[in-house]
């Protein structure tokens, strides 16, 4: 692991980047142009290091190579999304379009092939972050006096925390980012479980069931409510 050193021309917030690249001079290349705009960079040559380093620190965005030794960067990117939704910009120089869709699928925000100019590299980080500030935003949903933090993932109905699994947060999140909206059994399912599913068709029934349970049965107002023949949604009002 090497850390910046030189002085910064301190043109940014000081936000802090993880870049893993296990091509020594390259990376020292990239740490430098980086730290020279004001980034503050922690580097890592090993997949396995970029993970351990990523579990230790709070980074505002990772630049990802792909192929690394003790880990590679697809495994590395899963791991990251476990438990962050931190930009990653994948930089590699394997430019196949199947690579690209794979790391995008993974959940990478960007993907840029080697050689590449150190300027774009800039310009798709400052991309990141626009992103990000936007998406931070619109981090917290309302519906009545129930509130959904969507980066922490936990809700509230007044003061009181309801405990939800995944997939029943979900859904709720979305018809939430869709309230007063009837949404189809259909686009509910298609959102949340996918459009590969195979499974029984009215499992959306049977996780609305679960969220009633939790979230309406012992209050007096209720969110969800039915459009018989059409699907769901939750009323704001």
């Amino acid at each position: 692991m090497e850390q910046g050193a030189i002085p910064s021309a301190a043109k940014t917030d000081e936000k802090r980047i993880l870049l893993v690249e296990d091509e020594v001079k390259l990376a020292r290349v990239v740490e430098l142009e980086l730290v020279y705009e004001g980034y503050k960079v922690d580097v890592a040559h090993d997949g396995r290091d970029a993970v351990t380093m990523f579990n230790s620190g709070q980074y505002d965005l990772v630049l990802l190579d792909l192929m690394l030794p003790g880990m590679n960067g697809m495994e590395v990117l899963r791991r990251i999304r476990k438990v962050s939704e931190v930009p990653v910009i994948m930089l590699t120089a394997k430019g196949d379009v199947t690579d690209k869709v794979v790391g995008l699928d993974s959940g990478a925000d960007d993907y840029m092939t080697k050689p590449f100019a150190i300027e774009e590299v800039l310009a798709r980080m400052r991309t990141a972050f626009k992103k990000r500030a936007s998406k931070d935003d619109k981090s917290t949903l309302t519906v009545q006096n129930l509130t959904i933090d969507i980066l922490k993932r936990e809700v509230k109905r007044g003061d009181t925390v309801i405990e939800l699994t995944k997939t029943e947060f979900e859904l709720l999140a979305y018809m939430a980012q869709n309230k007063n909206i009837v949404l189809t059994r259909e686009r509910i399912l298609n959102h949340v479980w996918g459009y590969d599913y195979i499974g029984e068709t009215n499992i959306v029934d049977v996780y609305i069931r679960y969220l009633r349970t939790k979230l309406d049965d012992r209050y007096s107002e209720k969110l969800i409510y039915t459009t018989r023949g059409v699907g769901y949604g939750v009323k704001d009002q």
